[in-house]
């Protein structure tokens, strides 16, 4: 079993959240380290979505990973199993995290020799769109279940992400999910988006997104 460590994360008291979060992406820069902000709601696959994403690129990139929750230590258990620094941040009753606490959660995971760090947010798609957590990049995933139409219902999460997984694609028979409504739904909202479908379960989709993702860490490198 992995080891990883529980960090009870403190409320920040910073009202300058975008000048703060450009600062650590900029101590990021200089440490060569990507940080990905992952978000989704909860049920959509996402810890399952983490580690296939681990077992793809663990041998290529140095990673480690902060599991947001506001309690609970299964889903860093999970990843720290995968063979990789986890910790656990438990964020006192926050259903987000800014800038100042993602700061806390890397100095926690100690990210000096890491390619990659993945920040899994805590689940929901309202509060973490709202806070820069000084992410390089923003993912978030949405799930067949949950309907084609929540880029219309939740605008400005999808108007944030840099990517978007469209996960549970083996169960789309058995849903009203239209994926090319869902596709013009995330594009009106942001026409920068890349749109990957995938299956965390059975691994159809996982090579593309994590062909990007390294691509993306090591143009960051450069």
């Amino acid at each position: 079993m992995g080891e990883f460590r529980v960090l009870e994360i403190k409320q920040s008291v910073f009202a300058d959240n975008d000048k703060r979060a450009q600062e650590l992406r900029g101590e990021l820069k200089e440490k060569k380290v990507f940080l990905l902000n992952l978000m989704s709601s909860p049920g959509s696959g996402k810890t399952t979505t983490l580690s296939r994403t681990i077992e793809q690129l663990k041998d290529e990139l140095k990673i480690g990973v902060m599991e947001a929750d506001i309690d609970s230590d299964v889903d860093a258990e999970t990843i720290s199993n995968l063979g990789v620094r986890a910790i656990q941040l438990h964020t006192g009753g926050m259903c987000h995290l800014d800038a100042d606490m993602t700061r806390q959660g890397l100095e926690g995971l100690k990210t000096g020799d890491l390619d990659l760090a993945i920040l899994e947010n805590v689940g929901n798609l309202v509060c973490p769109a709202e806070f820069d957590t000084g992410a390089v990049k923003n993912a978030m995933i949405l799930s067949v279940p949950e309907g084609d139409d929540k880029p219309l219902k939740y605008p400005l999460m999808f108007s944030i992400c840099d990517v978007v997984l469209i996960n549970k694609i083996d169960v789309l028979p058995y849903f009203d999910f239209d994926m090319e409504k869902c596709r013009k739904n995330i594009l009106m909202r942001n026409p920068n988006a890349k749109i990957i479908p995938i299956c965390a379960r059975t691994g159809e989709g996982i090579e593309e997104w994590t062909n990007w993702l390294k691509e993306e860490v090591r143009g960051w490198q450069s």
